[in-house]
């Protein structure tokens, strides 16, 4: 009897197992597969409240897990590279996108899963093995896809049915359905038990997927009850819970944050518990909504999945799936419509909740990319590329503060000189966060592509903060000019000027086609404007040595300097360009 028991439940821990290492497989196959996808639509994810639902409903659909969507939302804002009106929007598709893995739940009766996962299994493990690039993650992910299925479908089967353990195990069948009996009892009350019990199982799972999982297997099985209307209720309670329960993995992520990423946690959960008070409060009419819906199914399904399901399986129970798929679904849309006009104020509210005051002065410092790399696969770049973004936009700014402190000769610009020094150590600190973050990545396992797009960022990191550098020392040249009386004549400030026009052209070109790659138009239209720079600083060094030779030395010394640092910007400008070029 013991020994049955521990049997039973190793059993659903094997198969919650094979379901969550397929769902993680599937997941880096479909990254590495439609990685250049996802990362094109997570840069576009801030353009508005509705793109950036949008975009995290799809990112969600791609790697199986909102928890995992919600993270990397945190990261992000952690970094500064979302803001927390911005984040919502995302946080609040990924919602939506969760809901999938019901639907999959839900269709296991109506095929013989285990006549379709191993033949797919069977596909994919050649295609991993032989196959290149594309193929070998198609390969991973048919593997996954397959493993995902035969997971679930073993996880019904690991969960015995009420009358097999009534004869096994007579006492212990009979406590559990008097305790479900129990709870179902309270009305309301029962609600909020099996909302309580979502939570827990989702805390205790780490994945609202597994969880949903779970919940439907233990009603397919009766242990919800033989009433099918009922057992859905009970169901629909479990998965309000869940969704709150799943909020604690982007809570738990944003421990040891800076404050923005707190809040963007916070908001996740001030959403989940929104939807989920109006849910609990129209629970009745809700359920008894979704349930009518129903009513839409033809009856040849219901038979068909009973044909393939097996004549032991309570046919209505297994309708309950798909009440549950569709409650999720319809819970989490209406929650996004009712919401989604309200971000701001639900920013503002987050803000309230989590104000700088309460934060120690160190965690307020935004930080330029995660401390710590999350297990994404293909999206472990997102957050490296948009800090080289970052980085890029950063090096624009300082130039155009040196343009402005070499205009004003006579101004005392300090000020502007201190403030662009700090610029400049934030690059710094850019570097060294991006350039350990891409390490790490590289010891993840990557495709052949994604390792090339790695080293591609490191390069270009490397070149932007030396291009920092190369800026600062234009800007203590320039003080060193105030500071020490000297000035330049108006045909030297017209040399230089030049020069910097050209340079701002090419950091705009540069910047607008970072990681994006060059076309042979654009690689010759980098490679003139560099040697429209290396042109015109060895002219107006002639004019210097020139003049040098006249007896104005060390004005023209900060000539040639000026000039010098000026052309070793624009050199890693053009390798950051060529960098660019290989990405094509």
């Amino acid at each position: 009897m013991i020994w049955s028991t521990i049997t039973s439940i190793l059993g659903i821990l094997g198969a919650l197992g094979i379901f969550l290492f397929g769902m993680k497989v599937m997941s880096e196959g479909i990254q590495k597969v439609a990685g250049d996808s996802m990362r094109k639509a997570l840069a576009t994810m801030t353009k508005n409240r509705f793109s950036a639902a949008f975009t995290g409903f799809f990112t969600t659909c791609m790697v199986q897990s909102s928890s995992a969507t919600t993270v990397l939302v945190v990261s992000f804002v952690n970094a500064g590279l979302l803001t927390l009106v911005e984040s919502i929007g995302v946080i609040m598709g990924a919602n939506l996108g969760t809901t999938i893995t019901a639907w999959l739940v839900a269709f296991i009766p109506k095929f013989s899963v285990s006549k379709i996962a191993l033949p797919v299994i069977g596909i994919g493990l050649p295609m991993f093995f032989i196959g290149k690039n594309k193929g070998r993650a198609l390969g991973e992910t048919l593997i996954g896809f397959g493993l995902l299925f035969f997971g679930l479908s073993q996880l019904k089967n690991a969960v015995p049915d009420v009358d097999n353990l009534m004869a096994t195990n007579a006492q212990l069948a009979e406590f559990i359905q008097n305790a479900v009996s129990s709870i179902q009892s309270f009305s309301f009350g029962s609600t909020v038990i099996f909302l309580i019990l979502g939570i827990i199982l989702t805390v205790v799972v780490q994945s609202s997927s597994a969880a949903m999982a779970i919940t439907i297997a233990f009603a397919w099985n009766g242990w919800l009850g033989d009433d099918p209307q009922q057992a859905f209720m009970s169901c629909a309670a479990i998965v309000l819970g869940e969704n709150i329960g799943t909020t604690i993995t982007a809570w738990l992520a944003s421990i040891g944050a800076n404050v923005h990423a707190k809040r963007a946690a916070r908001a996740h959960f001030m959403f989940n518990v929104i939807g989920t008070i109006w849910a609990v409060i129209l629970f009745g009419l809700f359920t008894k909504f979704v349930w009518n819906i129903l009513g839409i199914f033809p009856d040849w399904m219901v038979e068909m999945k009973t044909k393939k399901a097996g004549a032991d399986v309570n046919e209505q129970l297994i309708i309950v799936a798909f009440a549950v798929a569709i409650f999720h679904t319809t819970f989490n849309f209406v929650n996004i419509l009712l919401l989604i006009p309200f971000v701001k104020q639900i920013s503002n509210v987050v803000v309230k909740m989590v104000p700088d005051k309460d934060i120690p002065e160190e965690d307020r410092r935004i930080r330029y990319i995660s401390q710590t790399l999350i297990d994404l696969g293909e999206l472990n770049i997102v957050e490296a590329e948009k800090a080289v973004e970052r980085l890029s936009t950063q090096c624009q700014e300082m130039f155009k503060g040196y343009i402005e402190v070499f205009e004003n000769p006579h101004q005392d610009m300090s000020a502007q000189v201190n403030k662009l020094k700090e610029m400049e150590d934030e690059a710094d600190e850019m570097m060294q966060d991006l350039t350990e973050y891409l390490v790490r990545c590289t010891s993840k396992e990557a495709s052949p592509h994604l390792s090339e797009r790695i080293a591609a960022l490191l390069r270009i990191t490397a070149e932007l903060e030396e291009c920092s550098d190369a800026i600062y020392r234009l800007i203590k040249i320039a003080e060193r000019k105030y500071k020490k009386g000297r000035q330049f004549t108006p045909d030297q400030v017209e040399s230089i000027m030049k020069i910097a026009n050209v340079i701002e052209e090419f950091m705009q070109f540069t910047h607008a086609r970072l990681l994006v790659g060059l076309s042979d138009e654009d690689s010759a239209q980098a490679q003139a404007l560099r040697d429209k720079v290396v042109s015109l600083r060895k002219k107006y060094n002639k004019v210097a040595m020139a003049r040098m030779a006249e007896g104005n030395v060390k004005v023209e010394m900060l000539n040639i300097d000026t000039n010098t640092q000026l052309d070793v910007v624009s050199n890693h400008l053009f390798h950051v360009a060529q960098t660019n070029a290989e990405l094509a």
